[in-house]
């Protein structure tokens, strides 16, 4: 089994499902090398609709060089609005070409700001916010620039095809092909995968240590100015004026969990609490989901070290039934069935047949383990991290129920030659750099 990057199994995978070289290459040398146009699933009134009504205007964005929040930060400051007034249901990648939706509450059409790399469309009005369950996935059309060797991805196309039970050609000519669901290296931080750590830290109530693996906590890869600041913060703590002065503005999420800790003192578990609240909630939430995905990273990592299947059940396996949403087939979490002996051979016709998924837990309070070979690989990564579901009991945005995650994504791919481009579409949740990271073997910042 081919292992992974050092810094693609600092976040849990640590293993490439194809044995073949990669094709080489870069990623991303223009946006427009990475497009990603989202499948929605979100329902608007007209424009003219009553804003007592339906007071949130429902925006189509294409976004150019734009990370979702730093967009919608700069919206709100244009519209002269709290940034919790903006929504969207995905967050994407700044290098890229993004089509999505955000909502603005009570905001008039005609308010919108001109925003460098943006065109926004007023497509309607909507009685609530668009979130995160209005997406139902997206697609993407993605270069890979100078390729050394792209003759491989015929062998590499035939591995992970092999790795989803060998379904044959889509209709229209495209092959299915499956790869671990793994969170990619987006989640934890592309330049500087720290999130988990912070994360981490939260689940365990360790809010002064969770803080300063935000704030300070230097990473190699990031900016030597900003490792420079990281250093800095961690010599003259607890001196979080000093600390201040020394972070850029760039930072801004340090300098307000900063600013709050000038304010409060910092010197009490719970100041530093309220530092990592100064963040928005979705941040605040990333933290925490963060942890949870490492941990099913983890969990990923040694099913298929053992040699488990990914694309059909074993004795003891959680399977989520399957649902179809805007012509793409995802598991619906809230039909689950724990699989017994007598019932691993009808589980495993479901699964060839697209109606259901193996799952894996994102641990929270109510996760209920699986049982057999799965449910040891999920209570030793747990044992490993010093995690059990009821750390996940938690104030305020930090808290989480869990839920089941489906452990293999399959996607109907297109390869044109000249430029090599991949097209495909995936789930809500499901990140394109871990099926392209099976086609480059390359650093994964020349993927992410």
């Amino acid at each position: 089994m081919r292992e992974a990057h050092p810094i693609e199994t600092a976040v849990g995978m640590e293993h490439y499902v194809s044995d073949a070289d990669g094709v080489g290459g870069r990623l991303r040398d223009e946006d427009r090398d990475f497009r990603v146009t989202e499948l929605e699933q979100f329902g608007a009134e007209p424009l003219d609709a009553d804003t007592g009504s339906y007071p949130h205007l429902v925006v189509r964005a294409t976004l150019a060089g734009w990370d979702t929040n730093d967009f919608a930060r700069r919206l709100s400051d244009a519209l002269g609005i709290s940034r919790e007034r903006v929504s969207w249901a995905g967050t994407k990648d700044k290098h890229a070409v993004t089509t999505q939706l955000f909502s603005l509450r009570s905001v008039d059409p005609d308010d919108l700001p001109d925003v460098r790399g943006a065109e926004m469309t007023p497509v309607g009005r909507a009685g609530r916010a668009v979130q995160f369950g209005d997406l139902a996935g997206n697609e993407f059309a993605v270069v890979v620039r100078d390729p050394e060797r792209p003759e491989n991805a015929d062998a590499i196309i035939e591995e992970l095809r092999a790795f989803t039970g060998g379904d044959a050609d889509a209709d229209d000519g495209a092959t299915t092909v499956g790869v671990p669901n793994y969170f990619g290296q987006q989640r934890f931080g592309s330049r500087r995968p720290v999130t988990h750590e912070v994360g981490l830290h939260v689940v365990r109530e360790e809010w002064e240590a969770a803080v300063m693996a935000y704030v300070g906590n230097p990473y190699e890869t990031e900016p030597e100015d900003t490792r420079r600041a990281r250093r800095r913060v961690e010599e003259v703590a607890p001196d979080w004026d000093a600390a201040l002065d020394a972070l850029p503005r760039k930072l801004g999420f340090e300098r307000a969990m900063v600013h709050e800790l000038v304010e409060n003192g910092g010197d009490a578990p719970a100041d530093f609490r309220a530092a990592l609240e100064a963040l928005p909630t979705n941040l605040q939430r990333l933290l925490v989901n963060a942890a949870q995905s490492y941990a099913f990273n983890r969990m990923l990592s040694e099913r298929l070290r053992r040699g488990l299947p990914f694309d059909r059940p074993v004795e003891g396996d959680v399977v989520a039934f399957a649902e179809t949403v805007d012509g793409l087939t995802v598991p619906d979490t809230d039909r689950r069935q724990r699989v017994t002996a007598e019932r691993v051979r009808t589980v495993e016709r479901h699964c060839e047949r697209g109606r259901a998924f193996v799952t894996a837990p994102l641990v929270g309070t109510e996760t209920e383990l699986a049982d057999g070979e799965q449910g040891d690989v999920e209570r030793a990564v747990l044992a490993d991290l010093d995690l059990a579901p009821e750390d996940f009991d938690l104030p305020g945005e930090f808290d989480s129920s869990g839920t089941r995650r489906a452990i293999l994504v399959r996607t109907d791919l297109e390869l044109d030659r000249d430029p090599l481009t991949f097209e495909f579409s995936l789930p809500s949740g499901s990140y394109a750099t871990v099926l392209l990271r099976e086609f480059l073997k390359t650093d994964p910042l020349d993927v992410s």
